[in-house]
């Protein structure tokens, strides 16, 4: 088993880390902070063209066909931004979930950028994010209404259209509605678009195969997982980078304080932390494409490392910058809170450890969903 990346893989990223510091700059992301759309059109036309949004596309639909190993490598470089756009929500929990759901008359759109998409699947409460589901689908005639609150929608105030898990009395559906109407909410991530969707007997038109999509809802979900273990994964790298390259810099007592030993265990730490994460979301991401029995322990795990360390890191590295660490101009505060904010997102650390847990004491009960559903 290999778990190097391959030459092409290599050049993607290389790529993806220019074209980020040429065209989503500091300054860039910071205007877009007061941005509602949190992207400027060209830079969206620019994305398309470099292909990203059709990398889990199948070539069939117009895509590239790759798989989730090859998002992280895109996802890692947008985190260390912290890239403020739509691309999350839209070329890859979207696009994730027409895949699985098998909704193919979406994909082309998104793979080209003309339409983008969102999910609505968090809602309030604790513990797995499938099982919290409350909103409910009835029902009224040949037309099905919604009731219900998703708090968090990511894009949900822009997106064309957006997917929306609900109950059914079969168990879980799928329904689309477009041109959702969401309330921008404020949020602890800056760089991040957050929407809250009040459903009240909202029309919307059922889609995906029919019957009870608890299974998929849960598969889309470990595989949102693993997307955004791959953001927290840059966004702490580059957290450490700046935390090392400050401490050479800053100088006490006539000397850099990167000589401190005090400093030397922190940021060793910080990397012992961050190379932990690393392959346990590597890991997750083959798992996935390789449709592999332990996928969805994998996301859990990875999940549950990736946001704890993090938080971990990112505080650490406002440490090592010392006051200058707290105040607004530093990029410090931005990792920070991304990682506070996506720390909880899609399950916190114990849930996710909860799911671990589950599935080494009774195994038996578990019953992996090993069919791939594609577009």
């Amino acid at each position: 088993m290999d778990f190097t990346f391959s030459d092409e893989q290599d050049e993607l990223r290389a790529t993806a880390r220019r074209f980020l510091a040429d065209r989503s700059p500091a300054s860039h992301v910071r205007q877009m902070i007061e941005d509602e759309a949190g992207i400027t059109p060209e830079l969206w036309s620019r994305l398309v063209e470099m292909g990203w949004p059709a990398i889990l596309v199948p070539e069939a639909q117009g895509g590239l066909g790759l798989g989730l190993v090859d998002m992280i490598v895109v996802l890692e470089e947008m985190g260390r931004v912290p890239f403020p756009g739509p691309f999350l929500s839209s070329s890859v929990f979207a696009t994730l979930a027409v895949a699985r759901l098998g909704i193919g008359e979406l994909a082309g759109d998104l793979a080209s950028g003309v339409r983008r998409g969102t999910i609505a699947l968090e809602e309030y409460g604790h513990g797995d994010v499938v099982d919290r589901i409350t909103t409910r689908a009835v029902r009224k005639g040949s037309r099905w209404q919604l009731t219900g609150t998703k708090p968090i929608v990511f894009d949900g105030h822009t997106a064309d259209w957006v997917l929306i898990a609900a109950r059914i009395e079969a168990g879980l559906g799928t329904f689309l509605l477009e041109r959702p109407e969401g309330d921008l909410v404020p949020t602890t991530d800056l760089c991040r678009k957050v929407a809250r969707l009040d459903l009240a007997a909202t029309v919307a038109e059922p889609v995906g195969p029919g019957g009870d999509q608890t299974l998929m809802w849960r598969r889309i979900a470990d595989d949102c997982t693993v997307a955004v273990c791959a953001e927290l994964i840059g966004s702490t790298e580059q957290a450490l980078d700046l935390a090392v390259a400050y401490a050479k810099e800053r100088e006490q007592f006539g000397r850099p304080i990167a000589t401190f030993q005090a400093i030397k265990h922190k940021a060793a730490e910080m990397l012992h932390r961050l190379t932990l994460a690393r392959v346990g979301t590597y890991y997750a991401a083959w798992a996935s494409d390789a449709d592999d029995p332990e996928r969805a322990t994998a996301a859990a795990m990875a999940k549950a490392d990736a946001g704890e360390a993090a938080v971990e890191v990112t505080g650490e590295s406002i440490q090592i910058h010392g006051a200058v660490g707290f105040t607004w101009d530093c990029d410090a505060h931005l990792h920070y809170r991304r990682a506070k904010a996506t720390d909880v997102l899609l399950g916190d650390r114990a849930t996710h450890l909860a799911r671990v847990a589950e599935r080494v004491i009774h195994p038996d009960r578990i019953h992996p969903d090993r069919t791939v559903h594609s577009i």
